[in-house]
């Protein structure tokens, strides 16, 4: 349906840097990001500017070398390190007489490839319709073909008219089809709360190895490899620890400026972050740019709302490392907050089961409440949760609930009733 890179496509990559920290890339990131969606870089232009042209978004004379550099290499795809317009789009279409695509649509395009599931190819399929949406340039005939086209159009619509309108049908369609998955996702989640079995999620930048340690730590055979985005649809398996079990969870990576149209599509798979217990935030510590990656992530759980769940910080690829063995690191309260392993030599693995031990081991939380009648929307709240054992009303009408639920689902009710609910604690 879109435009997809095909084996061997020739790409001229281009890389702006700008004095404002939020706006810029990493360009060895970019060339990581072209070779996992399958195409060869031939040429790269660098430039710096204090702001993005608004025509070119490079500024003329720069759109003019590129223009030179895509005859000289015969390249067929520009691609941009940063987000453009879809005006600056077609205008650097017209002076390079090629496709010219941005980091977001790149991202998308690996997601695509990436999607193995009836899931994950609908939420990739939606973000990309809901990008593509602003950049009705190239012509959508070959949508016509899903409605049938001649009967559709009314008089004197015009052909981007007709496009718009099946896009949208379409977005509607996907979104329908979704809410449906969301919703058996939500009872799988239901049915793993109710067996009192806390639920780890892996997160962190992509390529950090989250997929190689989840195949280690789990015997499982989720497809690892060393690539930007090699994981795209969400993984559970049951991890036995010394002391009970619990659920681990591998997710998507992150990357910086995670396109919000694929925030908004993965809703569903990133529920099962938000939903966790407890996060595993696995750390490349051989990568120079460690430090940043970090913030990276922390700026995307920030986004889906998953930051105040605690974090147990994994960090991997000690092998990389020199005189750095197998470890844990505590706080001054005796809380273990880094493992430093090696998921593919399979070293300190018994330290990560550990650590998460120590943290999720209380983490079923039972409190009893006296809820009056002016505070009964609480009630749903915990009825939707499952989380009532036991129910009975005193002679003053309130309500006196036993109650048992993750520590997560604790602290996130908590949250919602601005602290209100801790006063209703029967102590």
């Amino acid at each position: 349906m879109f435009d997809r890179y095909e084996a061997g496509e020739t790409a001229v990559l281009v890389h702006i840097d700008f004095s404002d920290e939020n706006s810029r890339e990493d360009l060895v990131e970019l060339q990581l990001l072209v070779e996992s969606a399958g195409a060869r870089s031939v040429g790269v232009i660098t430039g710096s500017r204090r702001a993005p042209d608004r025509k070119f978004f490079v500024g003329s004379g720069k759109a003019e070398e590129l223009a030179a550099m895509v005859a000289a290499t015969d390249a067929n795809v520009v691609i941009f390190n940063h987000a453009l317009t879809p005006a600056q789009e077609r205008n650097l279409e017209m002076v390079c007489k090629c496709r010219v695509l941005d980091r977001t649509t790149l991202i998308l395009d690996i997601f695509a490839q990436r999607a193995r599931t009836h899931e994950g190819k609908l939420q990739v399929e939606l973000a990309q319709l809901r990008h593509m949406s602003t950049r009705l340039v190239r012509g959508w005939t070959h949508l016509e073909r899903q409605k049938g086209g001649i009967g559709l159009r009314g008089p004197g619509e015009t052909q981007l008219e007709t496009d718009r309108r099946l896009l949208r049908g379409r977005i509607k369609a996907i979104n329908r089809r979704l809410d449906k998955v969301d919703r058996q996702r939500e009872q799988s989640r239901r049915a793993r709360q109710r067996s009192d079995m806390p639920t780890v999620s892996l997160v962190g930048y992509t390529n950090a190895g989250k997929s190689t340690l989840f195949n280690a730590l789990t015997s499982a055979e989720v497809y690892a490899a060393d690539q930007l985005f090699a994981t795209l649809d969400p993984t559970l398996r049951k991890l036995e620890l010394q002391d009970g079990a619990v659920f681990l969870a591998d997710t998507v990576g992150f990357i910086r400026h995670l396109p919000h149209d694929l925030v908004a599509a993965f809703k569903a798979t990133l529920q099962e972050t938000r939903e966790a217990d407890l996060l595993l935030h696995v750390v490349d510590c051989a990568d120079e740019n460690m430090a940043d990656n970090f913030e990276q992530v922390q700026e995307v759980l920030k986004e889906i709302d998953a930051h105040e769940i605690p974090q147990l910080i994994i960090c991997n690829k000690i092998d990389l490392l020199e005189e750095v063995s197998p470890r844990i690191d505590y706080d001054a309260e005796g809380v273990p907050t880094r493992v430093w392993v090696s998921a593919q030599q399979r070293l300190g693995l018994e330290l990560i089961q550990q650590a998460i031990t120590e943290l999720v081991g209380d983490t079923i939380h039972e409190v009893t409440l006296k809820i009056p009648a002016a505070a009964g929307h609480y009630l749903g709240q915990l009825y939707r949760l499952e989380a009532i054992q036991d129910q009975e009303y005193d002679d003053l009408g309130n309500c006196i609930l036993n109650v048992r639920l993750s520590d997560a689902d604790w602290r996130r009710l908590l949250k919602q009733s601005e602290g209100e609910l801790e006063t209703l604690v029967v102590h």
